[in-house]
Parts: structure tokens; sequence; C-alpha cells
């Protein structure tokens, strides 16, 4: 089965998918978030694309672990993909995901342009690695 990472941002949802196996995760896609609502008709083709199983969504908690407004966002986002895609959405802990998909992208020397335009799917291939790692670690 194939798994979706999703990091749900402001602007951008970053897409990951896994391979066949769920072993490895790999960055695909930003989609724009949209006031119509219209990201969720694009999820669903990705979805269909790629023939996912289930998803998972970056779940931002605060350092001590409780979840604030930004957390509690992402909390409504997932309920809205489970009832629109009618799959298994899962929250995972996306603590500093991004900020490691940051510095990965520094050591390697991309320029500011193109870290921006790479960092959002980069975070949900981070979430998603994390998650499915999780898994076989069980």
């Amino acid at each position: 089965m194939k798994w979706m990472g999703l990091d749900y941002g402001d602007r951008n949802i970053g897409v990951a998918v896994s391979d066949a196996f769920g072993w490895t995760a790999q960055g695909v896609t930003v989609v724009e978030r949209r006031r119509d609502g219209s990201e969720f008709e694009r999820i669903a083709e990705l979805v269909r694309e790629h023939e996912i199983g289930e998803v998972v969504v970056g779940l931002p908690k605060n350092m001590n672990g409780t979840v604030g407004p930004r957390g509690e966002i992402c909390i409504a986002f997932a309920e809205q993909l489970r009832q629109k895609l009618k799959l298994p959405v899962h929250l995972w802990d996306e603590r500093l995901t991004t900020v490691a998909a940051e510095r990965t992208l520094l050591e390697a020397d991309i320029s500011r342009k193109k870290r921006k335009r790479v960092v959002d799917k980069m975070a949900a291939a981070l979430i998603l690695q994390n998650f499915l790692d999780s898994k076989t670690k069980r």
C-alpha cells in the first residue's frame, strides 16, 4: 500500500508519496491553497494518480507537546480530508520538520529561490518518512 504525506501550511501544502512497500518517501509536488477549497480536488487527483491507501498529515505541536491554534487548523484539515477522500487520515507530530528541511537545503548550498520552491515538499517527505520509520520499528 502507498501512503501520502502532507505538510499543511499557510499558503501551500507539500505533498510526498511512499513507494509501494511503504519504505521510502519522496517529495512530489506543492499544492497551492485556495479560498474556494480547490486544493482538496487536487489532492484527490494525486491520491488517484498515485493509488494512495492512507494519508498522513503533519501536526505542528508546540515544543512542550501541546497543540496550539496552528495544530487545531491542521486537525480540522485532516478531518475534512477524511470526509472528502473516504480514506484513513493520520496525524503525525511534525515538530521541526520544516526547520530540518531548510537546514538540509542550506547545507546542500541550494539558492534561496530554489529552497522556497522545494521546502514544503521536502518537509512533507520528512513527515511521511518519520511516520513510515515508526511503523517498521514496531
